[in-house]
């Protein structure tokens, strides 16, 4: 029985054909990891090289003419630390206010209980397809008061429709019917079922759903272009651009040896700016990352 067993549990060899598949799967995978993977390395490398030895196709594994010309010039300017205060803000209350709406939402929608359910969840995907546009939200907006505001940037849009019907479906999938009809029996209401038994298991759809509104807000500028003008309210994003649209225009208004100068901080300055704005966003990923791929393969199983 034990040598039975012992065989039973021996996994099964590959043959000739599955190890040559296998092969080119990695090949395939570490083939598509370099395409992605480059480009941002690319970048990174590139900021801290001579422009010309950028523009002349000289700059492939590592930096060449070594600099730091560009990200000194970026830093000397006051308010990028504005922008970073007022980009960390939104980013943190904008995530916390969409998570609490949109999981509260998702959840709601997925009771079959709930008085309406299926006329409130085509209301939802409506609007997806059609909306006001940009002049009557402009209007909604500054007669609700938030024209120029902290709250214009994390308020207004943090409904996202699509992250709803996601978290309906986690939902339904990933929290049984049954564990409802246990805490009912033991007297518990919908609030405390809620926040005591269902947001503990759905770490995996929270922290999907975090991620993509931390990401969300953090590269965040139109709202801000369209809906603030106190440059002490700018996000990072409108600052950095405001910061290469000056360097351009002193190019063009340059001439002679400072219009050279000009010219090469200006190009310094394209790859220092992208390294600034993505960097922070990116070191939040390995702490959701292993609850990344089973949020988004639950939440997307179609129903």
């Amino acid at each position: 029985m034990e040598a039975a067993t012992k065989l039973t549990l021996q996994p099964k060899k590959l043959g000739n054909s599955d190890k040559i598949m296998e092969t080119m799967l990695y090949i395939w995978a570490i083939l598509v990891l370099i395409i992605v993977l480059y480009p941002l390395y690319f970048i990174i490398i590139a900021s801290f090289s001579d422009p010309s030895a950028v523009g002349s196709g000289q700059v492939w594994v590592i930096p060449k003419g070594f600099t730091l010309d560009g990200y000194k010039e970026l830093l000397n300017h006051s308010n990028i630390w504005v922008g970073y205060r007022n980009t960390i803000i939104y980013t943190v209350v904008g995530t916390l206010i969409g998570l609490v709406v949109n999981i509260s939402a998702g959840y709601a929608l997925s009771r079959k209980d709930l008085v309406g359910r299926k006329f409130l969840s085509l209301f939802f995907i409506f609007t997806m397809f059609f909306n006001g546009g940009l002049v009557p939200t402009f209007l909604t907006i500054r007669d609700f008061h938030m024209y120029d505001t902290f709250w214009v940037m994390v308020l207004p849009f943090s409904v996202a429709v699509f992250d709803i019907i996601v978290a309906r479906t986690f939902f339904r999938t990933g929290i049984p019917t049954e564990l409802w009809e246990a805490a009912q029996i033991d007297g518990c209401g919908n609030l405390r079922f809620y926040a005591q038994m269902v947001l503990p298991l759905s770490k995996p759809i929270i922290a999907v759903l975090a991620l993509w509104f931390a990401v969300g807000q953090w590269n965040s500028y139109f709202n801000a272009l369209i809906y603030l003008q106190n440059k002490n309210l700018y996000p990072l994003q409108l600052i950095l651009r405001d910061i290469l649209v000056t360097n351009q225009m002193q190019t063009a208004l340059g001439t002679g040896e400072a219009a050279q100068i000009a010219l090469r901080l200006a190009n310094l300055l394209r790859y220092s700016v992208i390294i600034v704005a993505t960097v922070p966003i990116m070191c939040i990923y390995p702490f959701v990352q292993k609850h990344f791929n089973k949020g988004v393969m639950i939440g997307a199983v179609k129903e």
